[in-house]
């Protein structure tokens, strides 16, 4: 089951998760004339971190009485872990300053990740971001296909006069251990967790439609880190989905020149280029791209998406399968296979699907919604007996 609290970050639309050096900056003049309404909230760098004067309170009440006796790493990490102290829960619908988090109690990976740098930095602990080499997490929006990586932080790590590492601190993590352990890491700074928060509100605006909205961020999010791809190819799609398409192209053009072989931003340019009426060049590189990805995320529930339309279910459910193989914690390939199974006839197959897409849904708004049809079909079955 996927876990309810990982700690993933960057909803970067079909992007790679890493920074990469140097930096790419994209220049506007580059893009061309382009106009989009002035954002309805502006993006604020120093928001981000910033604490409430809820947070300082628990801090100095909660959390100092504890660091007294325990250390303020361990008071910290027990706040953080204890269901009976912050009482965090996971929610992915929406990427949260620190101060939103805490006052909401819940959060994503990200907003989770900059609540407690927030509130380490206020104890005075060295703070540390760590990306970590898991494999990217894929998830899916409408006509959008998001990806995610994943970070953690380390607190109170302890430097030598050579500016190497004599303590190696304690790394909060919201991802199993069996998960993360023996992966490679690489150490991230802040400015790549600031365009990872604008990255990530970018994405969220343009899953709601808001595209305007969504530039403006996405324009943030290079700002705060111009080595950070994710967020250059998060403002290409934008670009593309507002009809900027040369824009696009140039944006895609210069990430792919940088990573020739990045299969997710080849994707985004031939659909650009097909768009601006290029096929011969898109066929180029969709060649290239069945060569390097034979079988793209979400390709086998794509087809049982086509073989439900067909009716043909017994085929619907056989690719559905195939998809949660290489996925099984994902909700959504949960949910088609349940109604497959229900058009099969099988209803407590069914009956289980729902209820696996139900534990493995990461917003309350999706977990409601499969529990709702749950106890439907369940309502169903008792009135036919």
């Amino acid at each position: 089951m996927r876990p309810l609290i990982p700690f993933l970050f960057s909803l970067s639309l079909l992007a790679g998760c890493a920074a990469s050096p140097p930096a790419l900056a994209p220049a506007q003049a580059e893009w061309g004339e382009l106009h989009f309404a002035p954002p309805t909230i502006v993006p604020d760098a120093g928001a981000i971190f910033a604490l409430s004067d809820e947070m300082r309170a628990y801090l100095q009440g909660e959390i100092a009485n504890q660091a007294r006796t325990k250390g303020p790493r361990r008071a910290l990490y027990d706040a953080l872990y204890s269901t009976r102290q912050l009482k965090v829960k996971y929610d992915d619908s929406l990427t949260r300053t620190a101060a939103q988090a805490f006052a909401a109690r819940q959060g994503n990976c990200l907003s989770l990740l900059i609540m407690t740098a927030a509130l380490a930095r206020e104890m005075g602990l060295d703070v540390q971001y760590r990306s970590v080499q898991i494999e990217p997490s894929w998830s899916r929006g409408d006509a959008l296909y998001f990806v995610s990586g994943h970070v953690n932080i380390t607190l109170g790590r302890q430097f030598g006069e050579a500016g190497r590492s004599t303590s190696p601190g304690m790394t909060i993590d919201f991802l199993p251990p069996g998960d993360t352990e023996g992966q490679r890491t690489s150490d991230i700074g802040e400015a790549t967790v600031r365009a990872m928060y604008f990255n990530n509100r970018a994405a969220e605006l343009l899953g709601a439609g808001r595209v305007d909205d969504a530039y403006w961020w996405a324009r943030a999010a290079v700002a705060a880190d111009p080595g950070f791809d994710g967020a250059a190819n998060t403002l290409g799609v934008i670009l593309r989905r507002h009809g900027d398409l040369q824009a696009a192209r140039r944006v895609f053009a210069r990430l792919l020149a940088r990573t020739p072989d990045d299969v997710l931003v080849m994707s985004n340019l031939a659909q650009t280029l097909l768009a601006l009426g290029e096929p011969a060049e898109a066929a180029r590189l969709q060649a290239r791209l069945a060569v390097l990805q034979p079988q793209p995320p979400f390709h086998y529930f794509e087809q049982g998406l086509a073989a439900m339309v067909r009716h043909d279910y017994p085929q619907a459910k056989n690719l559905f399968q195939r998809e949660l193989a290489r996925d099984p914690d994902y909700h959504l390939f949960h949910f088609w296979l349940a109604k497959a199974e229900l058009r099969l006839g099988d209803a407590a197959q069914a009956d289980r699907q729902l209820e696996l897409a139900m534990n493995s849904s990461t917003s309350p708004r999706d977990a409601s919604i499969y529990a709702a049809k749950r106890d439907h079909l369940r309502e169903q079955l008792r009135s036919a007996q």
